[in-house]
């Protein structure tokens, strides 16, 4: 299925507009559930454990109608998406129907597979990476091998999967004290560093667990801003991107800011498709989700396909208002 042209007749109609006026442009595809290590924050896609998989050739089918519709990028999540073994066929198929497909990976695989990706089509990827310390790694990601994703960073950085942006999750009283060191890591390997702060719904915001490990970001971005070279704004969510000395160089600093940012929910792009079929129209809100896998695998035409994303749209909601 290819794609009407933007700025036709016929592409205005097929965007996709959700009821706050907010454009779906981005969907964000989680290919499994499977992950090799056992990161405490994982939110893994506000998705319930499934063992139900979608095939590569399904997956094209859908990212194919999404395509249609005016979405132009696809993340590729998980799980550990680099646990499939057809990973670089999902990515093969689906590149050409899109302006980006990127990934978004714990690394421990990256190094192996960052130029058959490459190759495939892949453009860029995350990986994420909250410590330079083994001991500490351990203990966030619950196993692994920090060697390895570093490694697997380099190995990106060197296939020319760019920009590689390091996701950081800042944890009070754990890994704060390490930003500097992270920016200097990235600033020396060419990548980005994405600070991220650490995640919850409305429910985990009243849970002393998580108010003990949150790290609010807003004195680090007025920070960054005061040292900043040059500031820039990505599109997705108003996130704020900041040019920074470090360690002799310069190093890219992004900072992602959900909690209780009415900005970044005002400004979010992004539908997602979980592992099993179902479009969801927000990471933490409840309900909404529309199943799409099962309609497909009975027989539904494209056009079924497209009113299935178009009453997901229609469910979309601002998180924080």
């Amino acid at each position: 299925m290819s794609s009407p042209q933007l700025g036709s007749e016929s592409a205005q109609k097929s965007i996709l507009v959700d009821p706050s006026g907010r454009r779906v442009k981005s969907l964000r595809l989680s290919v499994t559930q499977r992950c090799d290590l056992a990161c405490f924050h994982c939110h893994r896609e506000g998705q319930r454990p499934v063992s139900t998989e979608m095939t590569p050739a399904e997956i094209e089918r859908l990212v194919s109608v999404s395509a249609s519709l005016g979405i132009s990028k696809v993340k590729i999540t998980g799980g550990e998406p680099l646990i499939r073994k057809d990973i670089a066929e999902i990515v093969r198929r689906i590149s050409p129907l899109l302006k980006e497909v990127s990934l978004t990976t714990n690394g421990t695989r990256l190094g192996e597979l960052a130029e058959n990706l490459k190759d495939a089509g892949l453009a860029r990827v995350n990986v994420s990476l909250h410590t330079l310390d083994p001991q500490r790694y351990e203990r966030l990601c619950g196993s692994g091998d920090l060697e390895r994703v570093t490694r697997g960073i380099e190995s990106a950085v060197a296939a020319g999967l760019n920009p590689v942006k390091v996701n950081m999750v800042v944890f009070r009283n754990e890994n704060e004290c390490e930003i500097a060191d992270l920016m200097e890591f990235c600033a020396e390997r060419k990548a980005v560093l994405q600070l991220i702060e650490y995640e919850g719904d409305r429910v985990d915001c009243c849970n002393e667990e998580f108010a003990r490990r949150y790290y609010p970001l807003t004195e680090i971005e007025s920070s960054l801003a005061r040292s900043a070279i040059s500031i820039s704004v990505n599109e997705l969510h108003r996130r704020r991107r900041f040019l920074v000395p470090a360690n002799g160089s310069r190093v890219e600093v992004e900072v992602v800011r959900p909690m209780h940012n009415t900005e970044f929910c005002s400004h979010c792009t992004r539908l997602r498709l979980t592992s099993n079929g179902t479009l969801k129209p927000c990471l933490l809100e409840l309900g909404g989700e529309v199943d799409v896998l099962s309609p497909m695998r009975e027989g539904a035409s494209d056009d079924a396909l497209v009113d299935l994303f178009r009453q997901a749209v229609k469910n979309r909601t601002p998180y924080w208002r």
